[in-house]
């Protein structure tokens, strides 16, 4: 199958994208996240038609721009097969496989895993319908072997402190990752004596720190605890608290 003909069918039967959780989508994808270990020759991603009409697939990865299309993408990521379809209640395994790059070897590196699902054409071809195609994107995080720790000391290890925003004007609240491992937040907010202040959650990538609005915090308050649900490798997303710095 052509790359000329993939880009067409990207480009005209394409009338509407959406980026939308997996959830969302008639095809679902096991997971919510990839881990791709450097000592792997390739993963598996297991794919799933849970609606009543078939669907034509294409997989690809990029860096992170989600506006990023299959024949640009440039990720050293070789997804196989790139382009099939998928009927109602079927399940398609898709393989991964890294194809070098010269990636930092004390840290994750991040990618995205793209799966556009373009739905087929109405039977009525006089129907004026307008056809939306799905895209689901999930993070794929390169570990590299040898790192240290794990992601769950890694969490443990988040220094919180609440900072004054760059401006002056408001607070933050700072999450210092030590760690090599990107560290998502599904849910984070900070508990002032049962006045709650939610940030929205977020990412925190290795060797960082990433700062999250507080909108209404009041200063002086003692005794705050940070609450948060942070998202393992498997996709559970455990509840933890911390205290401040």
């Amino acid at each position: 199958m052509s790359a000329y003909w993939l880009r067409d069918v990207f480009c005209s039967v394409l009338l509407c994208l959406s980026t939308l959780s997996v959830a969302h989508a008639g095809v679902s994808i096991d997971g919510t996240r990839i881990v791709y270990p450097a000592k792997e020759r390739e993963v598996t991603i297991k794919l799933t038609n849970k609606g009543s009409d078939p669907a034509l697939m294409q997989i690809w990865v990029d860096r992170g721009d989600t506006q990023s299309k299959p024949q640009d993408a440039d990720a050293p990521f070789l997804a196989t097969p790139p382009i099939f379809r998928l009927d109602p209640l079927k399940g398609q395994s898709v393989r991964l496989a890294f194809t070098g790059e010269n990636l930092p070897q004390d840290r994750e590196s991040l990618f995205w895993f793209n799966a556009l699902e373009i739905p087929p054409l109405p039977q009525d071809s006089s129907a004026n319908m307008m056809q939306i195609a799905v895209r689901s994107r999930l993070k794929l995080f390169y570990r590299p072997s040898g790192l240290s720790g794990d992601l769950h000391k890694a969490i443990e290890q988040v220094v919180w402190r609440v900072q004054r925003q760059g401006d002056g004007d408001g607070y933050v609240l700072r999450g210092e990752n030590s760690s090599p491992y990107h560290l998502s937040f599904s849910a984070l907010s900070l508990d002032q004596g049962g006045r709650t202040t939610d940030t929205g959650g977020g990412m925190i990538v290795p060797f960082s720190s990433q700062d999250f609005p507080l909108p209404g915090y009041s200063a002086g308050i003692e005794g705050s605890k940070v609450r948060f649900r942070w998202m393992s490798d498997f996709g559970a997303a455990p509840e933890q608290s911390a205290s401040l710095h």
